[in-house]
């Protein structure tokens, strides 16, 4: 029997919290990298901005050094000149490329800590912030129209015979670059042993660079390219990073310090290989830029991200702004309140004073700095500067889980769930009445409040087909309660 397969029609690209991301051969192709290359180029070309060129960057997943040719050929072919990396580096230093070129704007091949089988697109505003909505609008309106249309491109040689290819990298310029805000000498020269894991991403071998020649003793683990990630999604918690807490927990070293698949989200543990959560590591960093640098402006955090902000805000006179889940509402936010730091739930961590985009190196470095001038307070070890955090900025027991969808079942799930979370809201979590639910403003979950602070937020990943349950409690058994319920609350639609 002879059947005849239909023509498939073009992929729906839709650009999530952070760019696009699916499954490389499915519908992560050579061809649907180049439609969003088009957009991008359409954009470009539609602000005549030509001339300023556009920075590309790529992570260690497979093939994305040939995605990242594949969208320069497109730019190259409208006559943009294209800032090429010569190997991989984390996704931040396109940002830092395009602020120190004046770049029209900067594409990124990563998908960050999707799994494994996942590759993405990024795409980076003139400012170095992730691209926003209003870029993003044009981009999407662009790409919905040139499927299945021949999208012009000019071989990479012969436009860098043309000289449209500018090879780069980033190191020299960011070592110097992160010198204006960072005393990179005085973290040498500290008598202490960190153990790092750039989770065999892109963040390879940054932070001992950074670090080398000193009295710091650093070990990096899971430093080779392997685009498997060990089996396990590259992003920087638990049990993603168990195998590096079990090291810690080993003895020999002072703290640990974690970075995701193109390193632009950091993390931490202390010295006995506890995992310091992301929530943590938000307050730490705020704590850090007011109690030890002195400053006080804006602090922009998302959503789903911790309320000792608020309580650390209060004690040192800092506003805090709350954003939607995303550095693309977290960067603008930043760059219009003049913030000193954005961070967002999923370690994700912004500098005023640096870029207004997550570089976990950078977090880290600043981690580093945090602990050691909290040694000098006597302070120390890492888990007793940390318990002395946490009687200034209150009890913060963290959660998140991840309930996985059929994706072709995932807008009916969707639709279903934020009908009934809005009909039928649960009136207590953990024993405690909810006392306020606040609707996101994306229209993609819904948060809700006990009287003692604790919440509990129900949302809708907008990169993978999921639904995310998040909790922030002053126990571990209401987190453990709140999460039961959020889970229960999924499952049921």
């Amino acid at each position: 029997m002879t059947t005849i397969s239909q023509v498939p029609q073009p992929t729906k690209i839709v650009f999530g919290t952070d760019g696009w991301r699916s499954k490389v051969a499915d519908d992560y192709t050579f061809e649907n990298v180049r439609r969003c290359a088009d957009g991008v180029a359409k954009y470009v070309v539609g602000r005549g901005e030509q001339a300023k060129g556009v920075v590309i960057a790529y992570d260690r997943r497979f093939a994305s050094e040939h995605f990242a040719a594949a969208a320069a050929e497109v730019l190259m072919a409208q006559d943009i000149p294209v800032a090429f990396a010569r190997h991989a580096v984390p996704t931040q230093m396109s940002s830092y490329e395009v602020v120190e070129r004046g770049s029209a704007a900067g594409i990124v091949i990563t998908a960050s800590h999707n799994p494994w089988t996942d590759n993405g697109f990024k795409v980076k505003a003139p400012t170095g912030s992730a691209a926003g909505p209003e870029i993003l609008a044009v981009l999407e309106a662009t790409i919905a129209t040139n499927g299945g249309t021949a999208i012009p491109r000019r071989p990479f040689a012969d436009a860098e015979a043309a000289g449209l290819v500018d090879w780069y990298d980033p190191y020299p310029g960011y070592e110097q670059y992160v010198r204006r805000t960072v005393d990179l000498d005085a973290l040498k020269a500290a008598d202490v042993s960190v153990l790092v894991d750039p989770m065999y991403g892109a963040g390879a071998d940054w932070l001992p660079r950074l670090l080398a020649g000193g009295k710091i003793r650093i070990r990096e683990i899971h430093s080779e390219r392997n685009p498997y990630f060990g089996g396990i999604n590259p992003e920087p918690i638990r049990p993603n990073v168990d195998e590096a807490l079990g090291i810690l927990a080993g003895g020999g070293y002072d703290m640990g310090l974690l970075l995701d698949g193109d390193a632009d989200r950091a993390g931490a543990a202390d010295e006995q290989g506890n995992f310091i959560h992301q929530l943590e590591v938000t307050g730490l960093l705020m704590y850090y830029l007011a109690e030890h640098r002195g400053w006080r402006d804006p602090i922009v955090e998302s959503v789903n991200n911790t309320s000792m902000a608020r309580t650390l805000g209060k004690h040192y006179g800092i506003p805090v702004y709350e954003t939607s889940v995303g550095f693309k509402f977290i960067g603008p936010k930043m760059i219009e309140t003049g913030a000193m730091m954005g961070a967002e739930e999923s370690g994700g961590y912004g500098f005023g004073m640096h870029l207004p985009e997550r570089d976990g190196v950078y977090a880290d470095l600043l981690l580093l700095d945090l602990f050691l001038r909290e040694k000098a307070a006597g302070r120390w070890p890492v888990s007793k500067a940390l318990a002395a955090f946490h009687e200034l900025a209150g009890p913060s027991f963290y959660r998140r889980i991840d309930v996985h969808v059929e994706a072709g079942l995932y807008p009916a799930v969707k639709e279903r769930l934020m009908v009934e979370l809005k009909a039928h809201a649960p009136a207590t979590l953990a024993g405690a009445p909810v006392i306020r639910t606040d609707a996101l403003t994306t229209n993609d979950g819904f948060k809700f409040f006990t009287a003692d602070g604790s919440w509990m937020l129900i949302r809708f990943s907008g990169t993978e087909p999921l639904v995310r349950v998040y909790t922030e409690a002053v126990t571990g058994e209401i987190r453990d309660e709140m999460v039961k319920a959020g889970e229960a609350l999924v499952r049921a639609a």
